[in-house]
């Protein structure tokens, strides 16, 4: 909340479904806005209303009666809406527009939006904030740098309050995404999520017709059965009944709707067959992955989620298990692990271990990488 810049006129934010977009909007209306004044009103864009009353002859009547915050809940869902919130941002300057997307949505590169709209992404709970949530707790983040060079002293400070470790498998099952909080069944909720990310997020945005469903389905079922893995792209074209281009093309889209993360040599991007495929949080395994999930799998996605969160770019290194983290102009290796070697240690790499408290020069815990957002 206190990262955006609430001065501007038209702000866009973006996330996954599930994770909490439309409790973001509320909490802002709550948190900023006074009930008496009427000055701010949330809708959401899935009202039958919006079929015959456009976005603009609304906000205008919103404005004419006083209206100053226009907070609207997936706007995706109204045919036209970036064009209609240009014609706002233009003529209605007395008026701020805050309003949900997709991360499916490029907003970045809508010919309507790019040069007026702030963008900001949403994203699932961090440990830290698991923990803060569950147990009252104010943990603060820390940069990468700041882990990296002072790991030890973090973990002691963390320490002195509560055993992370303790906590760490209650995260990696269900607290990446906020309903782990209702009481509801967190796996059966989770795979309604999915199903929507894949027919509304996926499938509407991109306007795929709705035939191909079930093969966009299989396509993830595979991916997650071999994740992390390298993917076989024809392979997995004749599995789906689909051509080799079209299932790179949904690899796109998988990770654009976070449900997959895709990790590429040095020097190589999108559209390029990725080297490695990972789901894009551990909550999302076990509800796909029926089988028994590797702790070694665990662990890495837990590393890649949360580090890819922090703003770093992260590329494959020489071996498994291994990743390149670009951050601030800076690289580093890394080596994800259960426990602690014998061996002799690189000092080039970093090595971060699972089932460790405190680390110790270049051996951090793994938890505290949860605590980079």
């Amino acid at each position: 909340m206190q990262q955006i810049d609430w001065s501007r006129r038209l702000i866009g934010i973006k996330g996954a479904r599930g994770v909490g977009k439309t409790t973001f909007l509320l909490q802002y209306a709550k948190e900023y806005f006074e009930l008496d004044k009427r000055d701010c009103l949330y809708i959401n864009m899935n009202q039958f209303y919006f079929t015959v009353r456009t976005i603009f002859s609304f906000a205008k009547e919103f404005v004419e009666k006083g209206g100053k915050t226009l907070l609207l809940d997936q706007v995706y869902k109204y045919p036209g809406w970036s064009k209609e919130l240009r014609e706002c941002y233009e003529c209605l300057p007395q008026l701020k527009i805050v309003f949900t997307g997709s991360t499916v949505n490029k907003l970045g590169e809508d010919a309507e939006l790019a040069s007026i709209v702030d963008v900001y992404n949403l994203r699932g709970f961090s440990y830290r904030e698991f923990l803060n949530i569950q147990f009252g707790k104010n943990f603060k983040p820390y940069g990468l740098d700041d882990i990296i060079n002072n790991h030890r002293e973090i973990a002691e400070d963390i320490f002195s309050e509560i055993n992370p470790l303790e906590h760490l498998w209650g995260y990696i099952h269900h607290g990446y995404y906020p309903f782990f909080l209702e009481k509801r069944n967190f796996s059966e909720n989770l795979l309604k999520t999915v199903n929507m990310m894949l027919e509304v997020d996926v499938l509407s945005i991109k306007q795929i017709e709705m035939s191909y469903l079930p093969k966009l389905r299989k396509l993830l079922y595979l991916l997650s059965l071999s994740a992390p893995g390298k993917p076989n792209i024809s392979q997995l074209s004749t599995d789906c009944e689909i051509s080799r281009a079209t299932v790179t093309n949904y690899l796109e889209y998988l990770r654009s709707a976070r449900l997959i993360n895709m990790l590429y040599r040095e020097g190589e991007e999108f559209p390029k067959k990725p080297d490695m495929v990972y789901m894009h949080n551990t909550n999302l395994i076990f509800p796909l992955k029926i089988s028994d999930v590797n702790d070694q799998e665990l662990r890495e996605t837990f590393f890649y989620n949360q580090v890819h969160h922090s703003d770093s770019k992260l590329k494959k290194g020489a071996k498994s298990g291994m990743f390149i983290v670009e951050n601030d102009d800076k690289k580093y290796k890394f080596k994800i692990d259960g426990q602690k070697t014998r061996g002799k240690h690189k000092p080039e790499m970093l090595y971060v271990i699972a089932n460790l408290e405190r680390g110790d020069r270049n051996i951090i815990p793994l938890w505290l990488f949860g605590f980079l957002y």
